[in-house]
């Protein structure tokens, strides 16, 4: 009988904590994968698709939209109706989207595959939230680490791979290996990730969703394309202040309503607009560095300014940030114990500026960019990690998902702040190359000086957060955010 017993408690048995940090870790990795999975061949993709490079540009742009309006929106959904579900609906999506680019021939077909392939961002979301739920206390500093910091490592790793394959194989082969990951993900989701209990009352804001998906839409592609069109031009206009007009009403109407998308009053708490705000600045920084630091190494050398390196060389030279940040997540959870969340966040940001001041002056050799390239890995990963704790301690437990949803947000409009921007700037700051232009020092070493007051901002918003003070019965697992 004991025999039995035993047999019965072994098919029983649940996965352990490693197994269910490293599943969601990879499906972290592979959503965040699909921001660089198309950088290798953008600039083929005018030739391939018979298209000019303005109309190309959206291969990524779409993605980037697609991403940051679902996330919020996907971890509401996630609060009220279970996060497994959630997770694997996103993660099909990824494999719908990847098939559908797969078989593309056109750009309008590309581009539905791509936006498709976007709304999974909120994979990360929702895999921290679950973590909170279902990991022991003992681990769940770890996991939630590892989780956040995938925004960046899966980016940073992903580079690399997506030149190896365009190199190897034909363009297509790109989006077969993201379908593959995908359905990778979704078995492993379903075989060890186990279902998240914690429930939200209420139900989905179906209007509150479409008025922010139109207001964020008009903002960021006003960001994004304001340097294509102008930003003087009338549709530039239009989309901004109309984003900004319609996320007012917005905010508005959620606070009017019982059952928001996103409860603006939570936000609103200090612990939590700080932490947000302070996640714009540390967005910016990531992102001010790559779109400077790969130009940097493939322009020409004889433009007086670029290191002459290919894609393959360049992404190789970048990678060791995304190894960095994924080394250092055990170690960023045992310093937010000791130190606290807000003093990590304080410490990542103060070294991404000392990281870009570095490299206003040492950014001239590849053997200075993989030293600044680690030295982001560890602001960035020490940052990220940081956030989540931050977040997860000023809110109700049963909104983690929708709360993370809108921290991934805030580091999305960073990003997309940044590439506006820091392009901007690049493009102003130019001298002529052949039959282009192409950036001078002087624009490199502002847009990495403006990295650095990106990252000082965020580090005095960090400073300001209030010290942790609970309020929510079941908060006991997680690490104290003032460190105390």
């Amino acid at each position: 009988m004991n025999d039995a017993a035993d047999s019965r408690r072994r098919l029983t048995r649940t996965p352990g904590p490693g197994a269910i940090i490293a599943a969601l870790g990879l499906a972290g990795l592979s959503a965040s994968f699909m921001q660089t999975l198309v950088v290798p061949i953008q600039s083929r993709l005018p030739d391939l698709l018979d298209q000019p490079p303005e109309n190309t540009a959206w291969v990524v742009t779409v993605s980037l939209l697609a991403g940051a309006i679902s996330t919020p929106i996907a971890g509401r959904i996630g609060d009220l109706y279970g996060k497994k579900s959630v997770l694997l609906a996103l993660l099909g999506l990824l494999i719908i989207g990847s098939v559908v680019c797969a078989l593309a021939n056109s750009l309008a077909v590309l581009l539905v595959g791509r936006a498709l392939q976007g709304l999974s961002q909120g994979v990360v979301a929702i895999g921290i939230a679950i973590m909170r739920d279902v990991l022991p206390p003992k681990r769940m500093p770890g996991g939630i680490a590892f989780m956040s910091a995938t925004l960046g490592v899966g980016a940073a790793l992903g580079l690399p791979i997506s030149a190896l394959v365009s190199e190897a194989f034909d363009w297509h082969a790109l989006f077969v290996l993201a379908g593959a990951l995908g359905v990778i993900n979704v078995i492993l989701t379903l075989v060890i990730v186990p279902p998240s209990t914690l429930r939200s009352e209420g139900r989905v804001d179906v209007p509150g969703s479409f008025l922010l998906a139109i207001g964020l839409g008009g903002v960021l592609l006003a960001a994004t394309q304001g340097s294509v069109w102008g930003w003087s031009d009338p549709a530039t206009l239009a989309l901004g202040v109309g984003g900004l007009v319609v996320l007012l009403f917005w905010g508005w109407f959620q606070l009017s309503i019982d059952s928001p998308i996103v409860d603006l009053r939570v936000a609103a708490r200090p612990a939590v607009l700080l932490t947000n705000l302070a996640s714009v600045g540390m967005g910016f920084a990531l992102f001010s560095s790559n779109i400077s630091l790969p130009q940097l190494l493939e322009l020409p050398v004889d433009t007086g300014v670029g290191l002459g390196q290919s894609l393959l060389v360049a992404s190789l030279v970048l990678m060791p940030s995304g190894l960095v940040m994924m080394a250092i997540s055990p170690l960023s959870a045992t310093l937010i114990r000791v130190l606290g969340a807000r003093v990590m966040l304080v410490i990542g940001s103060l070294m991404m500026a000392l990281t870009y001041l570095l490299a206003v002056f040492i950014s001239g050799q590849v053997w200075a960019i993989v030293l600044l390239s680690v030295l982001i890995g560890i602001g960035i990963g020490l940052g990220y990690s940081a956030m989540p704790t931050l977040i997860m301690s000023a809110v109700p437990p049963t909104e983690t998902a929708a709360a993370n949803g809108l921290n991934a947000l805030m580091r999305a409009l960073g990003t997309t702040a940044a590439s506006a921007s820091v392009g901007a700037m690049l493009a102003a700051l130019s001298q002529p190359y052949g039959d282009g232009r192409v950036p001078t020092a002087e624009g490199f070493q502002l847009s990495f000086a403006v990295g650095a007051i990106a990252s000082i901002v965020s580090a005095v918003l960090a400073l300001c957060i209030p010290r942790h003070r609970p309020a929510h019965g079941d908060r006991a697992s997680l690490p104290e955010a003032d460190g105390r």
